[in-house]
């Protein structure tokens, strides 16, 4: 039995913000139509060793009055605003999952015997739920609202969210409406299910960083499928990374960096198809959040590679420890610029604005015919143009490598992460063992190559704040001695940097000749 497919937007609301939901021009109007609230109990099943979770599925059995409905979804690796699951539903007879009545290739391999018998309840939700018919121009909206709470054993944590789902008609009417209530209520684009929500409470921990996932290609996807298929990814890293990067990690921070990146990356492999005024504002908020995050991570690396093994040292010499004090101070006020970016309105906006760009932007409607048969081209031919032209480029670049100056040398740093994203990106297109086990090992000369060109970029950025780092406005003469200190702490930092060019330049010659006996994994 094939599963169905649920098209849905989530939606996050705090708690404190729940009033003004209820209070909603669009609850308002739809409040007329709605059903009668009801209240759901949804018990998840899962083994000791959590099996389901790691294959991707959730089991659940929810209790709705009398009636006991069983439902098991499979996240597809790619879902990120626009949620579309594998799904498959069943009314069963009691509280306990009956797995015969789930007959499906797909599952089978997953459910056998040993995990049959390992099922038990690992927590549950209790939502009060309303749910409220929409029709938005052609297409009718399912608008549902939870709000309750995620419980195992004597942990718990609240549950608020909208659901916006697909009956029929567009998924642009989603967005559509998900603006509208954006703009009256703190929404913010969710990415986890309630049964990740579930899952990461038996974990018990503080948010964790979240690395970017595989995506799923195959060589007769469309150009278009296959943009949209890396940009959900994309942006489901992006917004899973927000709370470690609340909570003050530093790696959560990185990884939505990481996220932003591989977003532009993929922006700049299918340019060709995004000509359109949207895309290019879309850049420049993409551009915009780049900037707010990266003086953080830039001085978290300045001091964890750079100052504080001197300042570790005994001794450590004049000035480093006052150095070491304001770098940190200088980094605790960028990491809180980072985090009231992404805490702004304007960030939430722009994750809307991305997940709707990504579905239905104007690029995905543009009626020329050229710009139609580049979206309907088939993924695997221009993956392949595209590979081998950014390849050549790296080539060509890398010969003369020790000629290059600092910035022709941070354009081929560009060039190679672009080209290995480009790898991870397309790897679905090109199926087999062989074409597997040749890209694991481009991959891996990319890495290398990337870690040594990022490690002299490195240099010239730290070089860079080592002399912003002396206050020139000190005035009085304790002051005066004080940057003095700093200064001689600053150059000699920068000295120690220095003198690991011609190292890390042959790191970089090393690591380019291995890279160009790689044999390319496309054919």
């Amino acid at each position: 039995m094939s599963p169905a497919r649920e098209v849905e937007l989530k939606l996050e609301v705090p708690a404190h913000s729940f009033y003004r939901l209820a209070r909603s021009s669009l609850l308002r109007a739809a409040r007329k139509k709605s059903s009668k609230p009801a209240t759901l109990v949804s018990v998840y099943f899962d083994t000791d060793k959590l099996k389901l979770r790691d294959k991707g599925l959730s089991l659940r059995v929810r209790r709705i009055g009398r009636r006991h409905v069983q439902t098991i979804k499979r996240e597809n690796g790619e879902s990120a605003a626009l949620f579309a699951r594998d799904e498959w539903e069943h009314p069963i007879g009691g509280r306990q999952p009956d797995l015969d009545v789930a007959q499906d290739a797909a599952l089978g391999p997953v459910f056998g015997k040993k995990v049959r018998r390992g099922l038990k309840p690992i927590f549950e939700t209790r939502v009060r739920r309303t749910v409220y018919p929409i029709q938005s121009g052609v297409s009718e909206i399912e608008l549902t609202v939870d709000k309750g709470k995620v419980e195992a054993g004597r942990q718990s944590s609240p549950l608020c969210e909208v659901e916006l789902e697909l009956k029929r008609g567009e998924s642009a009417e989603l967005f559509k409406l998900a603006r509208m209530l954006a703009e009256e209520v703190p929404v913010q684009l969710a990415v986890k299910s309630k049964a990740e929500r579930g899952y990461t409470l038996i974990a018990g921990e503080a948010p964790q960083p979240v690395k970017a996932a595989p995506v799923a290609l195959t060589p007769d996807r469309s150009r278009q499928a296959a943009f949209q298929a890396i940009a959900r990814a994309c942006l489901r890293q992006l917004v899973a990374n927000q709370p470690a990067t609340l909570g003050g990690d530093p790696e959560g921070l990185h990884q939505m960096r990481v996220a932003l990146r591989r977003l532009r990356a993929a922006v700049s492999l299918f340019a060709d198809m995004l000509v359109d005024p949207q895309t290019e504002e879309m850049k420049t908020q993409f551009k915009w959040i780049t900037q707010e995050l990266g003086p953080a991570r830039e001085l978290d690396v300045f001091i964890q590679r750079v100052v504080r093994p001197v300042a570790d040292g005994k001794p450590n010499g004049p000035g480093v420890a006052v150095l070491a004090k304001d770098l940190q101070r200088r980094r605790e006020e960028a990491f809180a610029r980072a985090c009231a970016a992404v805490e702004s309105t304007r960030f939430r906006s722009l994750v809307l604005d991305t997940a709707c760009w990504i579905e239905a932007g104007d690029w995905t409607r543009n009626p020329d015919d050229f710009s139609r048969l580049l979206r309907e081209q088939p993924i695997v031919g221009a993956a392949a143009d595209e590979l081998r032209r950014r390849w050549k480029k790296i080539l060509k670049a890398g010969a003369q490598l020790k000629e290059l100056d600092p910035p022709r040398r941070h354009k081929m740093r560009i060039q190679a992460k672009k080209l290995r994203y480009a790898s991870e990106f397309f790897g679905g297109a090109f199926p087999g063992k062989k074409a597997m086990r040749r890209r694991n090992g481009f991959v891996a000369g990319l890495e290398k190559l990337q870690d040594a060109l990022g490690d002299l970029n490195d240099i010239a950025v730290h070089e860079g704040l080592s002399e912003q780092i002396v206050d020139v406005h000190d005035a009085s003469g304790k002051q005066r001695e004080g940057r003095a200190k700093k200064a001689f702490a600053a150059g000699r930092l920068s000295g120690r940097e220095e003198a690991r060019v011609a190292s890390v330049l042959k790191d970089a010659e090393r690591a380019y000749r291995a890279f160009a006996e790689a044999k390319p994994f496309w054919p």
